[in-house]
């Protein structure tokens, strides 16, 4: 079974493992350089202790973390990339009928591709990420692991999104019976699910922290508990009481401030406003990347459950 599933798929896996040494390569030499920025390394270097280094980081190499924010879709890609024929090909080719007549029975031919393309999905996604995030160390001293563009690329979740993507491409040709539809099905829900998630449930995984303080008289310093690594979620204003001040309030006493010549900072102090933040601190990161994980690889196993169906009914 093994050397038949390395013969009928090994052009997609050579494909994506040279797209994987190729970009890991590219990543490793830039990463290098990057990371010499930081003589004592990126990890032992605070955002306040290494500003020099930081600014050149953001003037070398920004444009290449813009670049890697696209990247998320590479797990994507490879998951979709084999799971999309592991059925359609045989029922393209009509294979089917010779695959599943022969002494292997047709739930242990399913179980050892699967297994065996999953373990691959696996294995090339994990070393993809794990240079991703070697590579991200210096971004990540300075702007924490929450942020958009880290978070999806660094952790578990980049090997559920290839797991999701793998069992929504492999049931997409279960029932499609062709490798592009299922390709393009399962990229197009990777999308939907990882905007819907990431828009509505990953910032509900826990409770936000609320935290006030004064507005500062002599200009602001920062809101509070404003760390880089933490999840912002919102800012805004409260009343003397804790009360939250809608942007028209704020605009209002701002208006009223500029009319009386004052400084608005220390209008608003006067006055009892208070700076508000909401966030996620960082300490939550693994927490949240186990939920996330968890979610998309449960998502994953439904999806194997309806191929598992599919071909015990045969499909024709």
């Amino acid at each position: 079974m093994t050397w038949l599933i390395w013969r009928q798929h090994r052009t997609e896996i050579c494909v994506l493992g040279l797209i994987v040494a190729v970009f890991g390569a590219a990543l490793l030499v830039l990463g290098m350089q990057a990371h010499d920025l930081f003589p004592g390394g990126p990890a032992r270097c605070g955002a306040e202790d290494c500003t020099a280094s930081f600014r050149r980081l953001d003037d070398e190499y920004g444009y290449l973390e813009n670049l890697l924010a696209a990247f998320y879709l590479v797990p994507v890609v490879i998951g979709a990339f084999l799971g999309a024929p592991l059925l359609a090909r045989e029922l393209e080719d009509g294979t089917w009928q010779l695959a599943w007549t022969q002494a292997v029975p047709r739930m242990r031919w399913l179980a050892a591709k699967l297994v065996a393309l999953a373990g691959v999905t696996v294995v090339l996604t994990a070393m993809f990420t794990a240079v991703l995030t070697w590579f991200r160390q210096p971004f990540d001293a300075w702007e924490g692991r929450f942020q958009y563009d880290a978070f999806d690329l660094e952790g578990l979740v980049p090997v559920a999104y290839a797991l999701f993507a793998f069992a929504a491409a492999t049931a997409a040709g279960a029932i499609l019976r062709r490798s592009l539809p299922a390709f393009g099905v399962a990229f197009g829900a990777f999308l939907a699910a990882r905007m819907s998630v990431a828009l509505l449930a990953r910032p509900a995984y826990d409770t936000p922290l609320t935290t006030l303080q004064p507005v500062p008289v002599g200009g602001a310093k920062g809101w509070p508990a404003s760390s880089a690594a933490d999840w912002m979620i919102e800012r805004g204003y409260a009343d003397a009481a804790g009360r939250r001040l809608s942007a028209t309030e704020y605009y209002d006493l701002e208006a009223a401030a500029d009319q009386a010549g004052t400084n608005l900072n220390q209008f608003l102090h006067a006055r009892g406003i208070q700076q508000v933040a909401v966030y996620h601190p960082a300490g939550r990161f693994w927490t949240f990347q186990v939920i996330e994980t968890t979610l998309f690889v449960t998502v994953a196993v439904v999806l194997i459950g309806v191929v598992v169906w599919r071909v015990r009914r045969r499909m024709i």
